[in-house]
């Protein structure tokens, strides 16, 4: 191999070391991310409950056998953790009509007004982040996080 290629060989696994810690550093962010609005909607409120409520509000009703399925967690954990979004009052379940056996689960009007402030808070805190950047630039950001999302 000549000496330019073995350099440019080092040069990309420069780029790619480099690109997977700055991701690192996103997915701790987002970690952080989390705790905090878990907080601000309620202060008992754990970060995967946190997770189950917004794609409860997002996906307008879901079942604790989807919730499972989707965030890949035994179904105990999703059981407790619903349990406390009930306790807290950001969740109500009621009987499935096609399925007694299965609960269906939607996030109470206060849940869904605190998690729209939210959702508000942190598009403005992005987009100012974004402006920041070129169309071209946010597109091809948009393309990494799609085939990532893919792997």
């Amino acid at each position: 191999m000549a000496t330019g290629e073995t350099a440019a060989y080092a040069d990309v696994d420069e780029t790619f070391a480099e690109f997977q810690e700055r991701l690192n550093l996103v997915f701790a962010k987002a970690r952080s991310l989390w705790k905090e609005a878990a907080a601000r909607i309620h202060p008992d409120l754990q970060p995967s409950g946190y997770k189950l409520l917004t794609f409860i509000a997002r996906a307008g009703s879901a079942n604790a056998h989807r919730l499972a399925e989707c965030f890949e967690m035994d179904k105990s954990v999703v059981s407790r953790q619903v349990r406390m979004l009930e306790d807290l009052g950001l969740l109500e379940s009621r009987p499935d009509d096609q399925d007694g056996r299965q609960r269906v689960l939607t996030a109470t009007p206060g849940a869904c007004e605190a998690l729209d402030g939210l959702k508000r808070e942190n598009a403005g805190r992005l987009r100012g982040v974004l402006d920041e950047l070129t169309l071209e630039e946010v597109q091809a950001a948009s393309k990494v996080f799609r085939l990532i999302a893919e792997l």
